[in-house]
């Protein structure tokens, strides 16, 4: 077990004031709340903050861990001195105990100790959080049934032994709006608690499963459309798919590569339940291969427009 160094993950040297702590602590509590920061890896840091306050906000606790930390060497695991106990005699219990989630360093150091007290009274945990990914269809971000989903869930003794996972299944309603990355937490389905304590999070990472015809612009979608050249001059109707059947779109005459038509209303949906639009995309193709009267046909339609599409060039 690596010690925790809790001055060093507040920024401070261990002679700072409870002031200079508190300061500290507001000042990097904000900066990694979840639910505010953009850092990497914010929650863990926010735990780490926090349980540093925890220890170095209590003179009793600041006192303990300080005699702690002389035995700590750079580079070693750390292991507390024989014989050592707390001297707050369950002080911890009574103050952590409910859900707040613990390093391994303090549940050894002040935790257990200080949960140890009384006859049959065990240790209360709050249950691990699970993180997993969730691939979603384009279509299923439509659909209003929910989609079940399966997983397996870490579980341990009272001692904090490793037990077998538990498998869990569980039928989710994917909200509306939802985008790629995406992190939804189900709050209560992660591992259980030990002791009493609350379960863990559920955290779903959502990941956007790319289509073969389709692609994402925030709410909407691009859909890439081959033309003949014919259809782009004269003008067409053509069959075109989208996530929810078929539609008949008109090409206007004249239409170039890269022009873009908007069908409203059939791209994804939003957060408020309104969907974007599906653009169609013109790709002007010709045949792979030509026999020669259809080549003699080309020839004459080349002579017959005169049109050189690069006239801007020489301007």
């Amino acid at each position: 077990m690596d010690f925790k160094d809790y001055y060093k993950v507040l920024g401070l040297e261990p002679g700072a004031d409870d002031k200079a702590v508190k300061a500290a602590y507001r000042k990097l509590a904000r900066k990694y709340h979840p639910d505010v920061s953009k850092e990497k890896d914010a929650e863990n840091q926010f735990k780490d903050v926090a349980e540093a306050y925890e220890v170095l906000k209590s003179a009793e606790k600041r006192a303990e861990y300080d005699e702690l930390r002389k035995y700590a060497q750079q580079g070693r695991p750390f292991e507390p001195p024989p014989g050592w106990q707390p001297r707050g005699n369950g002080g911890f219990a009574d103050e952590m105990g409910g859900g707040r989630d613990y390093s391994d360093f303090f549940e050894s150091l002040f935790g257990a100790a200080g949960r140890s007290q009384g006859p049959g009274r065990k240790s209360a945990r709050r249950g691990q959080d699970v993180e997993m990914e969730l691939p979603i269809l384009l279509e299923e971000t439509l659909a209003d049934e929910a989609k079940k989903i399966a997983f397996q869930l870490p579980q341990y003794s009272a001692d904090g032994q490793p037990l077998a996972a538990i498998s869990k299944t569980l039928n989710v309603k994917i909200p509306a709006g939802v985008s790629d990355g995406e992190r939804i937490r189900l709050k209560g389905q992660g591992a259980p608690g030990l002791g009493g304590a609350a379960n863990g999070d559920l955290y779903l990472i959502i990941r956007l499963v790319p289509h073969p015809l389709f692609d994402v612009e925030a709410h909407n979608l691009i859909l890439t459309v081959p033309l003949a050249p014919w259809e782009a001059a004269l003008g067409s109707k053509v069959t075109v798919p989208t996530l929810d059947g078929k539609i008949h779109l008109s090409i206007p005459a004249n239409s170039q590569s890269g022009q873009r038509l908007r069908i409203k209303g059939k791209g994804l949906m939003n957060k408020l339940g309104e969907r974007g639009d599906l653009y169609a995309l013109f790709k002007i193709v010709i045949p792979a291969q030509a026999d020669e009267p259809t080549r003699a046909l080309w020839a004459q339609l080349a002579e017959q427009a005169a049109f050189d599409p690069r006239a801007e060039w020489s301007k």
